[in-house]
């Protein structure tokens, strides 16, 4: 779209240069009217990507990232910082049962992954400590080949959150 829009400035300027050198106003309103097109194209991109729109919040990363920022998650109760690893090396993978591994995959609580790095975390996570992050629904996040950290164990924890109120009502007598 940009391309389309350097385009027509570049027609306009132009046209610009006919008008000036030989005082004929229709190249003057030709390099007018190219102007207007670059605008209105401009304005129907602006339209088409405004904020607030569906279709563009799905669209954009960045835009998910923020809303994935917004949410509020329960923490669970945190590790020691005794077993996190040093900064520079990766938390070692989470070893997930099949049964837990299943009712994961169906899950859309948020998760956090870093950029370049293959475990997924939950947000209170201390090996994530001062890391940027990016947010994204833990089912997503496994269809993306991410893996479970071991230190904050998501997994486990999601699976036991999610777990926790099927088993109250199990257990009501009424």
């Amino acid at each position: 779209m940009l391309f389309v829009v350097l385009l027509l400035v570049l027609a306009a300027l132009g046209l610009l240069v006919p008008a000036l050198t030989t005082s004929n106003t229709i190249w003057a309103w030709s390099s007018v009217g190219a102007s207007v097109l670059a605008a209105l194209v401009l304005l129907w991109d602006w339209w088409r990507r405004r904020p607030g729109d569906p279709a563009a919040v799905a669209q954009s990363v960045d835009q998910l990232a923020v809303a994935d920022d917004q949410r509020v998650v329960v923490a669970p109760e945190i590790s020691s910082g005794a077993d996190t690893p040093p900064a520079d090396e990766e938390p070692p993978e989470e070893d997930t049962d099949a049964a837990d591994l299943l009712a994961v995959a169906d899950l859309v609580d948020e998760v956090r992954v870093l950029d370049e790095r293959p475990r997924y975390h939950l947000s209170s996570c201390s090996w994530l400590a001062g890391r940027p992050s990016l947010g994204l629904p833990v089912q997503e996040a496994r269809q993306l080949q991410f893996t479970p950290c071991a230190v904050c164990r998501p997994d486990a924890t999601l699976v036991s959150r999610h777990r926790a109120p099927r088993q109250e009502v199990s257990e009501d007598p009424t």
